[in-house]
């Protein structure tokens, strides 16, 4: 990530996740970014989406080398197309890995202050 993401993680500290938008092109920014990455404008806002979503794609993790990761096995990773026109990345809970499936209706939760999916 690169640029100011206080404002997002502020946001996640309120149970509340927000993507950027170019005020230049319209298009959504997720994760945070310093420039739009389509068209290059730096004018980028913070706004809030509803927290709704569909699993985009996922990878169920058997075997984990990142360090606070180990020992939680199997774990699912997935982004989440949301409504709003953006993929936001994220923890599926709620349901044992084998469970997922690309399409799934999913909703947003928050563990640790860290944004998490669940299936809706």
């Amino acid at each position: 990530m690169s640029g100011d993401t206080s404002a997002y993680w502020a946001a996640c500290e309120r149970g509340e996740l927000v993507v950027q938008r170019c005020t230049a092109c319209g298009r959504r920014v997720q994760l945070p970014e310093a420039a739009c990455p389509w068209c290059g404008d730096d004018s980028l806002v913070f706004e809030p989406v509803s927290g709704e979503g569909a699993v985009h794609t996922f990878t169920i993790v058997h075997r984990s080398f990142a360090p606070g990761y180990q020992g939680r096995e199997p774990y699912v990773m997935a982004w989440v197309d949301l409504p709003e026109g953006a993929r936001a990345f994220g923890h599926i809970v709620g349901c044992a890995p084998e469970q997922v499936r690309i399409g799934m209706p999913v909703r947003l939760t928050f563990m640790d202050e860290l944004p998490h999916w669940r299936p809706a």
